[in-house]
């Protein structure tokens, strides 16, 4: 198979894909371009927010992207290309994409709130708290992975002490990112530019953090990083998504675009071979088809974080109704499109069939680089641009769910009625985001490979409980809302079977002769337990009133 055959037709698949299906299921469901979203109804200046449809495509499209997309479809190119690819293009299809459209269309139907809200209104209180603390627990994973992941690619030393140039300028880049967006978000606040102007000021700033990045590299270690991320996370979780998520988001954006644009051009000109096998078995390292196949592609096909941003933080920024389809299913195909770029990296990049050492990001970076050396540009370069554009998005990832989480636990304490010491406590923007970030640094510690089945488990599983309280939405408010049904049993038996596979592993490890360390599988055991008794219980309580036949108006 020839990499620019697989991007064609992946391209024009994913392109009719939006133009029928996605239209399809937005025009059965409904919108009202002329109904107060709740970013005016319920403005507050902190998360509801009225933005301009660019700016939210451009948050909603950095915070699913991350790292996930790049990690998932380069891992699970064990298995060979064709499986990965049928399951990018299937899954981001019917799965992801109709996932990401009901979540930020139940929520804009539901004042913006998150998916625990529409599970309390729709199939209860009791549902909703258990699915709270998936939310949390699932957040806490994500924090780990993607904090690991960028304080890796930040690191200025490698193992043996020598200074890695490369990342000390993607570390920088990121830090100058940060004023620049907190600079940028001022600006778009009091003065609020039109489209072309702001656009053509973020290229500025993004230029120019780049050019100070690749001057000024910044060498500091991976533990230091690793602090220095999470108080990040902490600051970014807790203020005015004007001030810093949205800006940081909408810069991000670019970035991620030209990343994308880049590939494209580099397949185009260097026509490479996909040198993995089609089809590598049904076993693979010990590994099995299924379910490991649908968790370790992850986020390139279907992935629950999404749900969470979705009706978390864009739904509270829409300004009309008839953005949620581009926005929604149109920003998880191009997320689908980039995970076919990943694997058309990986295969170029493999030698009689092995797969390249490294990381995901390097693997990743390295193809592009190498696509657009023949063009006569610097490999270099190349190599460092794609490594900053993949650190900032995981790092967009983590200001997004580092939020998600945060409210999660806030709304898991809040109560309609009287609240006593504790739960007030609790429900403050402050101790919830401790809490939640605690956590994540320990698991964080123990590296990201570690904790990777664990999150695309969790993360999938949370995929299907979305799907089964969306599809009790559609069915309460008298809409058809049958697309999520085969998506919902398939991704509840993907998941169950994933967490069954790693409590299995960690028990038989824990009664074996090999070192069973707490922090690397005691965590594991215990939040793979925890998720699957959650998950069942979320699912039995949804499809229980799915069962049912009684609407309301929404």
């Amino acid at each position: 198979m020839n990499g620019l055959t697989m991007l064609v037709i992946s391209a024009v698949v994913l392109f009719f894909a939006y133009l029928l299906y996605g239209r399809y299921l937005i025009n059965k469901w409904g919108i009202d371009p002329n109904k107060k979203t709740p970013a005016y109804e319920f403005e507050d200046n902190v998360d509801y927010v009225p933005t301009s449809p660019l700016v939210v495509f451009g948050h909603q499209f950095a915070s699913i992207a991350g790292a996930g997309p790049i990690n998932g479809p380069i891992i699970a190119a064990m298995f060979g290309w064709v499986p990965v690819l049928l399951w990018i293009l299937i899954g981001g299809i019917f799965f992801g994409a109709v996932q990401d459209l009901a979540a930020l269309y139940a929520s804009v139907r539901n004042k913006g709130k998150t998916i625990g809200y529409i599970i309390e209104i729709y199939i209860g209180k009791t549902g909703k708290n258990l699915f709270l603390i998936f939310t949390w627990l699932f957040s806490i994973l994500v924090v780990a992975a993607f904090a690991d992941i960028v304080a890796g690619t930040f690191a200025g030393f490698d193992k043996d002490g020598a200074q890695v140039s490369a990342n000390a300028s993607v570390a920088m880049t990121s830090t100058w990112f940060v004023v620049a967006a907190v600079l940028l978000g001022f600006f778009i606040k009091k003065k609020k530019p039109g489209s072309i102007l702001g656009a053509v000021i973020a290229i500025a700033l993004l230029v120019a953090c780049i050019a100070l990045g690749m001057a000024f590299p910044l060498y500091i270690s991976k533990s230091i990083w690793l602090y220095l991320v999470f108080a990040y996370i902490f600051v970014a979780s807790i203020t005015p998504v004007w001030a810093l998520i949205q800006p940081r988001d909408y810069l991000n954006s670019f970035l991620l675009i030209a990343m994308m644009a880049a590939a494209f051009i580099g397949i185009i000109f260097a026509r490479p071979s996909i040198n993995i096998p089609a089809f590598n078995g049904f076993i693979v390292n010990g590994q099995y088809l299924f379910p490991i196949l649908f968790v370790t592609v992850a986020c390139g096909a279907v992935s629950g974080f999404h749900s969470l941003v979705s009706s978390g933080t864009t739904s509270k920024q829409l300004e009309n109704e008839k953005h949620i389809l581009p926005i929604s299913y149109g920003a998880m195909l191009v997320e689908a499109m980039l995970a076919v770029i990943a694997l058309i990296a990986v295969g170029s990049l493999a030698v009689g069939g092995k797969l390249p050492s490294g990381t995901p990001p390097m693997v990743f970076a390295n193809a592009v680089a190498s696509f657009l050396g023949g063009l006569g540009l610097s490999a270099d370069l190349i190599y460092t641009l794609i490594t900053l554009a993949i650190s900032a998005f995981a790092l967009t990832s983590l200001d997004s769910v580092a939020r998600v989480g945060r409210l999660a636990f806030q709304e898991f304490f809040i109560n309609e009625g009287k609240k006593g010491p504790i739960s007030s406590f609790f429900a403050g923007k402050v101790p919830a985001t401790i809490c939640t970030l605690i956590l994540g640094y320990l698991l964080a510690i123990v590296g990201y490979q570690n904790i990777w089945p664990l999150f695309g488990s969790a993360n999938q599983l949370l995929a299907a409980l979305a799907l089964v309280s969306c599809a009790v939405f559609l069915k309460r408010t008298n809409r058809q809302g049958a697309a999520l049904y085969i998506p919902m049993i398939i991704m509840l038996a993907v998941t169950f079977s994933a967490l069954l596979l790693t409590i299995k592993s960690k028990w038989a490890k824990l009664f074996s002769d090999a070192e069973f360390l707490f922090a690397l599988d005691g965590l594991q055991l215990i939040f793979a337990v925890l998720l699957l008794i959650l998950g069942i219980l979320v699912a039995f309580s949804g499809i229980s009133k799915l069962c049912q036949s009684k609407t309301v108006k929404s």
